[in-house]
């Protein structure tokens, strides 16, 4: 696709180059480890009791150590947050992500031009955009209630990596089990984090219950790296 297109949002200019994307996979995807195309973790919940709104956070390029972690997200990358509003699992709204010159670039809730392994960026339904953090976090709430985080973030995956490396081993004697209390290997690491908390009025009907029994959207998250 040849053509650019340049949408004015905020103070900020976003220029999309070729607005069409293919979806990566996980760190078992050689080609996205190392990069903000890597999911790390994806959370979706309610961030108060009794809230109308809803959280979307989603971790990537896990293990940023601390003297790398105000490092950049790759302008290239799309995240988009999926939302199913019918039950089909197949994604009615999308919320989109994408960096340029150390701003972040938010689209949405809007439906997707297409389904699948394949994207477009929505310049035409812009949600706002906020400047991407450094040691200090930066939050832009926007009139209609919508709230945007972009940045460095401790990743919140205690694992003890190597104790489980030694469990698992074939030639380990003592397989006793896992250390209590064990060593929190990713300790002192980053991730590279989008947060969005939007109203439920943009995002329709639920459709789903969690195992507590409340209302909750039916949501996954893919990276979608410019072709």
């Amino acid at each position: 696709m040849k053509k650019t297109t340049k949408y004015a949002l905020g103070i900020g200019t976003l220029i999309v180059a070729s607005l069409v994307f293919v979806a990566a996979d996980h760190i078992d995807a050689p080609a996205t480890m190392g990069t903000t195309a890597d999911i790390a973790d994806y959370f979706a919940f309610e961030p108060t009791e009794g809230s109308d709104n809803t959280a979307f956070i989603v971790d990537l390029q896990s293990n940023v150590l601390p003297d790398l972690a105000y490092g950049t997200f790759d302008e290239d990358v799309l995240t988009e947050i999926n939302i199913d509003t019918d039950g089909d699992l197949i994604e009615n709204l999308v919320i989109q992500a994408i960096a340029r010159d150390g701003r972040m670039y938010f689209f949405g809730p809007v439906a997707p031009s297409s389904t699948g392994l394949t994207s477009q960026v929505a310049i035409e339904s812009p949600m706002g955009d906020v400047e991407i953090s450094g040691s200090t976090a930066i939050v832009e709430t926007m009139a209609n209630g919508v709230s945007l985080f972009a940045g460095p973030r401790q990743d919140p995956f205690f694992f003890d990596f190597f104790r489980f490396n030694e469990v698992v081993s074939p030639s380990m004697d003592d397989n006793s089990g896992f250390d209590n209390p064990g060593i929190d290997t990713f300790d002192g690491a980053n991730t590279m984090s989008i947060a969005v908390e939007v109203p439920n009025s943009l995002l329709g009907e639920t459709t789903a219950t969690n195992v507590l029994g409340l209302p909750v959207y039916k949501t996954w998250v893919t990276t979608n790296r410019k072709q």
